[in-house]
């Protein structure tokens, strides 16, 4: 079934605020973390800063391309409980759970507009298939970190 444009818009700014949230949370990640164990995480995300942050301007585009507006911060939605800083600085494990919570959750974003835009919007269905596969992408790369430090 096919969705209005104001439904694929609605979630494409979610899809939105959870790329800023995530942005916030891997600078803030990137920059707390203590200890030689983390040296590999904190550049990991910090490099992954750059990507997220154009994938959020991707999704901007798209939102006012589709006759929508993109939220100031007063109007972003976050809700990332697992990727919050905490006093435990040395926690790498924690941080990479949060990380693969996150991105599972981008992943699961964006197959949600892929089905909803199916056969109908193929310009949203290509740039959500384009930024699910990058989600997956950093998604695998955190399950393999979590492999090293639990094993």
């Amino acid at each position: 079934m096919a969705e209005s444009n104001e439904t694929i818009i609605k979630m494409l700014t979610e899809s939105y605020c959870m790329e800023l949230e995530t942005v916030a949370n891997y600078l803030a990640h990137s920059v707390n973390l203590d200890g030689v164990r983390a040296e590999e995480i904190k550049k990991s995300l910090a490099a992954d800063i750059t990507e997220e942050l154009t994938h959020a301007q991707t999704l901007g585009a798209r939102i006012k391309q589709l006759g929508g507006l993109v939220p100031g911060s007063l109007s972003l939605k976050f809700s990332q409980k697992s990727m919050q800083p905490t006093d435990n600085t040395v926690d790498v494990v924690a941080v990479i759970q949060g990380v693969i919570a996150a991105e599972d959750a981008a992943c699961s974003q964006y197959k949600k507009i892929i089905r909803a835009t199916d056969g109908e919007d193929y310009v949203t269905q290509d740039l959500c298939i384009r930024l699910l596969a990058a989600e997956e992408e950093h998604l695998i790369q955190f399950k393999g970190f979590l492999k090293e430090y639990t094993n």
